[in-house]
């Protein structure tokens, strides 16, 4: 039986509470001008899940980017409780798609290395916070181990630690399971659940695998085919905590079609803007008939 988690504990851990007004964002000079995000709103409520999915290629990456401040908006505003994000901060922190920790750096020394660069902690307290994270990871016996001697699996949770030892006020998770064998991706999906559960950290989640998103979810968010906005939110009222029999459930089944049903329709926008797609979408509309 999970138990959960004492409130004073959860008191402890930063959230904040995301808006995002009017944001555009576009690439290339004006003869190959690209539109890649374009009045865009969201909302990203403090201690939810908010995942955000959408068609292959529209702007989603773009749209973590300018979150954490690693790009500027053309236009419109990042606010974390009011404050407009006007570069990267450790308020902030990105989990990737492929891994960034460092190769000649151990498990425990990539763990420490923000705090003790910002020289926030005393080395001890460190030490000591870095082993509490890792062992909470399950990497205890991996922490004097390096990168390449961990499963990918293994470094996602070590990314993990690394992120959650910087006390982020929002956790952004770009796709950073996609690389994994489909068991370890479950795996990993159900380990950041649990997670996530108990701490109720304020996350923003970008997957384009469906069934995860609806796994995960608090909010979904279905971002339209490029120049992303948001097409749509779906609240994802499945009880917590959630297990993988959830998603053979018939309010699982509507949520996915509902949301399958959305990003068909963008992908097709897709499509019809490329060329020598005539046989794609005419193959299409008689399998939709």
């Amino acid at each position: 039986m999970q138990h959960p988690t004492p409130a004073s504990a959860l008191d402890r851990i930063p959230r904040v509470n995301v808006e995002i007004r009017g944001l555009n964002k576009a690439y290339g000079e004006a003869w190959q001008h690209q539109q890649v995000i374009a009045d865009l709103d969201l909302d990203v409520p403090a201690g939810q899940l908010t995942v955000v999915i959408g068609p292959s290629g529209c702007g989603k990456s773009t749209l973590v980017n300018l979150i954490a401040g690693f790009e500027k908006p053309d236009s419109g505003a990042v606010r974390l409780d009011g404050h407009p994000v006007t570069g990267p901060g450790h308020d902030r922190m990105v989990v990737f798609q492929e891994t960034a920790l460092m190769p000649w750096l151990t498990v425990r020394q990539n763990v420490s290395f923000g705090p003790k660069l910002r020289g926030e902690m005393d080395r001890a307290a460190l030490r000591s916070e870095a082993d509490r994270l890792i062992d909470k990871v399950g990497l205890r016996e991996f922490k004097d181990k390096y990168p390449l001697q961990l499963s990918g699996g293994m470094q996602r949770r070590a990314e993990l630690a690394r992120a959650m030892i910087n006390q982020p006020k929002l956790l952004i998770m770009d796709e950073p399971f996609r690389g994994l064998d489909a068991m370890s991706r479950e795996l990993m999906q159900e380990f950041f659940l649990k997670l996530f559960e108990e701490n109720r950290r304020t996350n923003l989640f970008v997957t384009s695998e469906i069934d995860e998103a609806i796994f995960l979810a608090d909010r979904l968010v279905i971002l339209s085919n490029r120049p992303a906005t948001v097409r749509t939110v779906i609240e994802i009222a499945l009880p917590r905590p959630r297990t993988y029999a959830m998603l053979g459930s018939e309010k699982a089944f509507d949520y996915k079609r509902e949301a399958l049903d959305i990003l068909h329709q963008e992908a097709m926008k897709s499509f019809k803007m490329g060329s020598g797609q005539s046989d794609f979408l005419a193959a299409y509309a008689k399998r939709t008939q």
